[in-house]
């Protein structure tokens, strides 16, 4: 299966990806940077600095800063990472910057519930805009 993150809120994502990857299916996602936060800009910003700067850069924990690394990282909230089956399911999940070449002129699906169209509240972030607030190279 392979979902298209543009315009879809990252929590949603992760939601419906973590279910699917438990009963076993392959999940790729491309455009991982044009996922979205909701929320206030100055809130999540905030938030996620807090995060990133938490321990300490030679020991950890490390916080990814590269959108697709990012998404992955906030699908594995949501996954028993630690237990057999949630290890199998977290390599069963892939996310792409842009479309790679292999998956150019594939059929992408999009979760239709995740849009960000659908929400009420009209303040959110890019994940490629809070990813570049942290540092990282995009």
């Amino acid at each position: 299966m392979i979902i298209d993150a543009t315009n879809l809120i990252a929590g949603r994502i992760g939601t419906y990806v973590a279910k699917k990857a438990l009963q076993g299916e392959e999940i790729t996602i491309v455009n991982a940077e044009k996922a979205v936060i909701v929320g206030d800009k100055k809130k999540i910003l905030a938030e996620y600095k807090r995060r990133r700067e938490r321990g300490s850069p030679m020991v950890g924990p490390f916080f990814p800063r590269q959108p697709d690394r990012f998404l992955k990282r906030t699908i594995r909230g949501m996954l028993p990472y630690k237990q057999p089956r949630g290890v199998k399911a977290y390599k069963a999940i892939k996310c792409y910057m842009g479309v790679p070449r292999e998956f150019e002129g594939k059929e992408t699906q999009t979760i239709s519930n995740a849009n960000v169209e659908k929400v009420m509240n009209s303040k959110f972030l890019s994940v490629k805009d809070i990813c570049s607030y942290l540092g990282g190279s995009i």
